[in-house]
């Protein structure tokens, strides 16, 4: 009799609900035993018929592990009732009932099978790891569901989930929770010491696990390169325990030795990545030591590079990895941050197809008929710049076209690998020489580097130590990572029937092949080891890479640093096959650089420019359009906005606010800068080529002209640029910004007899006069020249007569003459 779980004591519950739903959701914590004893009680169910259970595993060795457990429980092998499907591996038979399987080979599997004729409950293990593929695969799944099998289930299964936001966002389904089998775990706290590194840190704290608690200790850790550092640390210990190593990329056998206990009783140190977070048991297990952090990929949709980035773990992955200290009982955890950043971290991860590359999901779904995925139900939605991005490349590589998606991008699909893979292999295959090679690549791109940066950059020599390596001849680096290079090669040999050969490699034929997948990472050599990307973006090898003395280069893996980015992998190009990639194309753009009008037919790959002839001939709309974008860019810098314009601009703003319904138009320069097309366009010629041509264009001709004759008139007559004083000057008034009153700059002695002060917008605004003296200096601000004349002028007079003992100075100002300059020699 198998053992009893948590989850059998809502079985029955949730196979109702399976009855009566088309999709139902399942909350429960690690333990409960939902991976490998719930499809096994589902097996007979009436709804399921003769379909199989497909169960979707986020990781590999999950699929296999889950698998292996319930093929055991059956007494049974993987590849009976109960097999698996994974990368490059399947143990499936006609008699498999639950198949196991990661989630990008289910999406596969979609393709080629849109109805999924033979499945009748999809299970999705692990939902709130929150993988691309999960995500996509439920979405395909929930389009077969609504518009082909209404009678496919759909099982969400989740230890840690917003099921109360998953299940509104899925038509209410409806949610059945579980209680977990956790013991109690004893939480201890450890700040983390700045000075040290991190597997100086994690070492550290082993060291004080190894001490104070029992069993075997699981340690996670960002990635192969921290685990490597601490084990070589916790080895030159000798805490008398072995260290095992757990990540994606060992052996099967490596990744098994690491899951069971010491064969000798010795007590355990395994050091894991994410991997050994869920759906995994670890025998012996009673103690976690977490660092609190793990690396993700995120892609840029802006540089179209992918990024290995460390981040804090959120709340619920710290909880999760806690969790795997009490599964067999009572346990210890420890974590290296404090009770403060606890209570600060994220409630949840967040969802992979928010930072991911989605090329591979868009070709998938335009294969699916789908051109905007906006239009399928989503739990999280794709970000439109990392779709435009992916849209763009398959363009590129022909895989899809106006009319969705094309024969070149069903092929692509084939093969079980990214589209840039994909078009690679298919481009190597149109030629016998090149057959071999683009496998070998492709191998070598999929794993990790075997040589290291120490070795350069070029990837001509890794292939060409792979060749080695197939001769049983002495290599440089990895011995155990040529064996899965190899053996991944081999498996592109096969499928592609490619014969193998160990010729010597042409390092051009390496670069022209890596172009096919990476276009836009064609390089030019500007100065030293920076190039320039076909992308535009610029990259950086080492100093003295070997690879810095070709002009031309392609790269494969690059990695975005504060300083730039920085070339790992890449391989020479020939400058005489690079003309071949160039394309014609026509570039009229405004260069804000320079401050100039690019108008040439260029020929370029991508943003690199290989020749050009300059055009002459741009139609004038064309031109418009260019002129009119760079104003609203620079428009600032770019037009003569002098006095005179501004004088302009606030006389039309002041009739604007004083008469509201005359229709006078905006004149701010806001306004102007972002509608250029509506005054200043049709003064655009084609010598407007440089930034000095735009300075040479009379904005206040221009502007006047946008107006009627009849409101060049009323502008003239209501709120003139100046005003005929009793003296017969014509003084010129200053508008004000924010509706202040214009200024009447002007000598007192030109006022004599102005009994009151002028007003202009027929008698609506009245001018703020400033008083001059003789020397042009302010002598009093007023609005109501009638109060000066009658209660300052005389002191003025009396102050300012024997300084300026030449001009007029009557003691009647009202009777006096007004004057311009001295008074004259019969005046008073």
């Amino acid at each position: 009799m198998s053992e009893r779980l948590p989850i059998h004591d809502v079985i029955p519950l949730l196979k109702q609900k399976l009855q009566d739903n088309a999709i139902v959701i399942l909350e429960a914590p690690p333990g409960a035993g939902k991976s490998t004893a719930l499809p096994l009680e589902l097996l007979h169910e009436e709804w399921l018929g003769n379909n199989k259970i497909v169960m979707l595993e986020p990781r590999r060795l999950a699929a296999r592990s889950v698998s292996a457990r319930m093929a055991q429980t059956l007494h049974e092998k993987p590849g009976d009732t109960v097999g698996y499907s994974i990368r490059f591996e399947k143990r499936v038979s006609a008699k498999t009932k639950i198949e196991v399987v990661t989630e990008g080979l289910l999406a596969r599997r979609m393709q080629d099978d849109e109805t999924l004729s033979d499945v009748g409950l999809l299970i999705f293990d692990e939902f709130h790891e929150r993988n691309l593929h999960a995500d996509f695969a439920l979405t395909l799944a929930l389009e077969i569901q609504k518009i082909i099998r209404p009678d496919l289930k759909i099982l969400i299964m989740s230890a840690t989930l917003d099921t109360a936001g998953i299940s509104a966002l899925l038509g209410n389904a409806p949610v059945v929770s579980s209680a977990g089998r956790q013991y109690p775990i004893a939480m201890n706290y450890a700040a983390e010491d700045d000075s040290k590194r991190l597997p100086e840190n994690v070492s550290n704290l082993v060291l004080r696990a190894i001490r104070e608690a029992t069993g075997d200790i699981l340690v996670f850790l960002p990635g192969a390169g921290e685990i490597s550092r601490t084990k070589e640390i916790l080895e030159e210990k000798n805490t008398g325990c072995i260290v095992h190593s757990l990540f994606g990329e060992l052996s099967f056998a490596e990744q098994e030795e690491a899951l069971q206990p010491n064969a000798h009783g010795l007590r355990k140190i395994v050091l894991a990545t994410s991997i050994a977070e869920t759906s995994l048991t670890i025998q012996g297990i009673s103690v976690v030591v977490d660092c609190g952090y793990s690396r993700i990929p995120k892609f840029d949709p802006e540089t179209g590079l992918d990024k290995l980035v460390t981040v804090r773990v959120s709340k619920d992955t710290a909880d999760q990895r806690a969790g795997r200290a009490g599964r067999l009982g009572p346990g210890t955890c420890y974590r290296m941050w404090t009770e403060t950043i606890q209570l600060h971290l994220q409630a949840s991860r967040r969802a992979e197809i928010l930072d991911a590359d989605l090329a591979p999901l868009l070709l998938s779904a335009f294969r699916w008929g789908i051109r905007d995925v906006n239009s399928l139900t989503w739990i999280t939605f794709p970000p439109a710049q990392a779709v435009t991005q992916g849209k763009e490349l398959l363009l590129a590589m022909n895989a899809i076209d106006e009319n969705g998606i094309t024969k070149h991008g069903r092929a692509l699909l084939e093969l079980p690998a990214h589209p840039r893979i994909a078009h690679m292999l298919l481009a190597g295959r149109e030629s016998v020489d090149y057959y071999d090679i683009a496998c070998d690549i492709a191998a070598l791109l999929d794993e990790r580097d075997p040589m290291g940066s120490n070795h350069g950059a070029d990837l001509t020599l890794r292939c060409e130590e792979l060749a080695k390596f197939r001769k049983k001849e002495r290599v440089q680096g990895d011995f155990r990572r040529y064996e899965r290079i190899e053996k991944l090669a081999s498996f592109w040999r096969f499928t592609l029937k490619a014969d193998r050969k160990n010729t010597k490699y042409d390092p051009y034929a390496v670069g022209m092949l890596l172009a096919k997948a990476y276009p836009e990472r064609i390089a030019f050599r500007q100065s030293g080891t920076t190039y320039r990307l076909a992308n535009g973006r610029k990259a950086s090898l080492a100093e003295h890479d070997p690879l810095t003395h070709e002009k031309w280069i392609v790269a494969a893996h690059l990695h975005m640093g504060q300083q730039g980015a920085k070339i790992f992998l890449a391989a020479p190009l020939d400058e005489c096959e690079i003309k071949h990639l160039a394309k014609e194309n026509i570039r009229v753009s405004w260069d804000e650089k320079n401050g100039e009008l690019i108008a040439r037919k260029e020929k370029a790959i991508g943003d690199i420019v290989t020749g050009f002839s300059v055009i002459t001939d741009i139609p004038q709309e064309q031109l418009n359009e260019i002129l009119c974008e760079a104003i609203r860019n620079d428009g600032e810098s770019l037009l003569d906005w002098n006095e005179e314009v501004i004088q302009l601009q606030r006389r039309i703003a002041l009739l604007s606010t004083a008469f509201p319904d005359a229709g006078w138009s905006d004149f701010t320069r806001a306004y102007l800068i972002e509608h250029p097309e509506k005054w200043i366009a049709p003064y655009f010629t084609p010598k407007t080529r440089k930034k000095d041509d735009f300075k040479k264009l009379n904005l206040v001709e221009i502007l006047t002209s946008v107006l009627s004759w009849e409101q060049q008139q009323e502008l003239n007559r209501l709120a003139p640029s100046r005003l005929e004083v009793p003296s017969a000057s014509m003084i010129k008034i200053e508008y004000q910004d924010h509706n202040a009153p214009p200024i009447l700059s002007v000598r007192l002695q030109e006022l004599f007899g102005m009994a009151d002060t002028p007003q202009i917008a027929n008698g609506k605004v009245k001018l703020m006069i400033h008083l001059l003296s003789p020397g042009y200096k302010p002598v009093q601000v007023t609005q109501d020249l009638r109060s000066f004349w009658n209660t300052t002028y005389a002191e003025v007079r009396k102050e300012l007569r024997s300084r300026y003992p030449k001009h007029s100075w009557p003691e009647d100002p009202w009777t006096a003459v007004a004057v311009r300059g001295i008074k004259r020699k019969s005046g008073s």
